[in-house]
């Protein structure tokens, strides 16, 4: 199985989202903040990114940008409990696999995580 990394601020949606993908047999690595997941050695090995869209100092569209600018190609999962239209059309418009409004449901995330999986490969 790939690697997943969640990137979200809310510590119980972290918590419960690795959770669930570990049930999925997924290897999670979890992170509180966007500059954490860049730092880390998680980033040369994930093969999906699930991140929260609104984060203090850096957020998901943000974090998007970034991997971009740097060469990586990681598909993203936008997870938001403030669904926007423009926020959505810019994480589409640069490459993300989908964007989920919280509460989402489990099947839907891992039906993205498994389209994601296989573009990886």
């Amino acid at each position: 199985m790939g690697v997943v990394s969640i990137v979200d601020d809310d510590d119980s949606v972290r918590s419960a989202t690795s959770k669930l993908l570990r049930l999925y047999g997924y290897v999670v690595h979890s992170f509180s903040s966007a500059e954490d997941f860049l730092d880390s050695q998680a980033l040369h090995e994930t093969k999906c990114l699930v991140s929260d869209v609104r984060m203090p100092r850096f957020n998901g569209l943000e974090l998007q940008a970034r991997l971009a600018s740097l060469g990586y190609a990681i598909p993203i999962i936008f997870l938001t409990a403030f669904p926007e239209d423009k926020d959505r059309e810019r994480a589409i418009g640069a490459g993300a696999l989908c964007f989920l409004s919280k509460p989402f449901d489990a099947d839907v995330l891992t039906g993205f995580i498994e389209q994601a999986m296989r573009r990886s490969d």
